[in-house]
């Protein structure tokens, strides 16, 4: 079959691949639609976290042998430790990622567990399903926030995370909700998905900051743009310098929250959520289009915002 892989540094490649080979519990999906995440883009660039060769692609859905339509939580783990048992399987000592650790959906088809996937509702969209994966990230990080109502939210970076961020904010009731990103098409399209305000860069004082950016200069406004008490959620995976004054977390009691992934039942509302969900944001493009488009979007590109791949 084919698959996009991540060959070497900063390459990614059509190939031919052996067909995945499912075991007693796991099931073969169909790909219809699979996301390229800015995480992918950061990681071929600087291999670690991913190493080649490896088919990546962990946002995806498509349809079981038994005609069945799914999203797949790619997050695996073992069900069996302190943290599995307290419903938090994303952040399990043995946890591994499909599309990670072992071959993921940027392919015809995929292995995973039939415990990862997820019925889509009738009629939702190819398109609406390839973006749940972000959406849940989206859920997960409101609600480490604290599910805040009424109060006035920044969000840094207005990629996939950052609009998604958005879009939940103002489903969630935020006072306001203020965009930041130095592309213009990626401040029209906050400020289309219904941004009260949109910049360059962040200004202002918020109750609450999202940063899907991660690297220091993001790091460093989303804690010194905050009200006393107030609090940073970090999601972008950009750099590990922190670039903050932590004194400023102790003078003014102001919280940085890191948000890796989500819980299984995060994942499942993601799934009610992307019904009603505005998708503007998204283009797709077939698999054999892979490595142009992902290699545009590594070196700098800004369009589209979330890229989906549909075998």
């Amino acid at each position: 079959m084919r698959a996009l892989v991540f060959t070497a540094p900063s390459v990614v490649e059509l190939h031919e691949v052996d067909e995945p080979t499912a075991r007693p519990d796991e099931v073969i999906v169909q790909v219809a639609a699979a996301g390229i995440c800015g995480s992918e883009l950061h990681g071929v660039r600087t291999p670690g976290f991913r190493t080649p060769p490896l088919v990546m692609g962990h946002e995806f859905a498509g349809t079981t042998p038994d005609g069945r339509r799914v999203a797949v939580n790619p997050i695996l783990s073992c069900d069996c430790c302190d943290l599995c048992a307290r419903g938090q399987r994303q952040l399990c000592r043995e946890r591994a990622i499909v599309g990670v650790h072992r071959p993921g959906a940027f392919a015809e088809r995929v292995a995973v567990p039939r415990s990862s996937i997820h019925e889509l509702p009738d009629g939702l969209s190819w398109t609406a399903a390839g973006v749940i994966e972000p959406i849940a990230n989206a859920v997960h990080a409101w609600n480490l926030a604290g599910a805040p109502a009424g109060v006035r939210v920044g969000v840094i970076g207005c990629g996939a995370i950052g609009l998604v961020c958005l879009q939940l904010a103002k489903l969630r009731g935020a006072a306001t909700v203020v965009a930041a990103d130095p592309s213009p098409s990626r401040r029209a399209q906050a400020e289309a998905l219904g941004a009260d305000a949109v910049a360059e860069r962040l200004t202002g004082e918020f109750d609450l900051i999202f940063d899907a950016v991660g690297v220091p200069v993001t790091h460093h406004d989303s804690v010194a743009l905050l009200r006393p008490g107030g609090t940073a959620l970090w999601l972008g995976l950009g750099s590990a310098e922190a670039g903050i004054d932590s004194t400023e977390l102790v003078r003014a009691e102001k919280r940085v929250l890191g948000s890796f992934a989500y819980s299984d039942a995060e994942f499942a509302e993601a799934v009610t959520l992307a019904e009603g969900w505005d998708t503007g944001w998204v283009g797709s493009f077939p698999l054999d289009d892979g490595a142009r488009v992902f290699t545009g979007l590594m070196n700098g590109g800004s369009e589209p915002v979330k890229a989906l791949l549909t075998p």
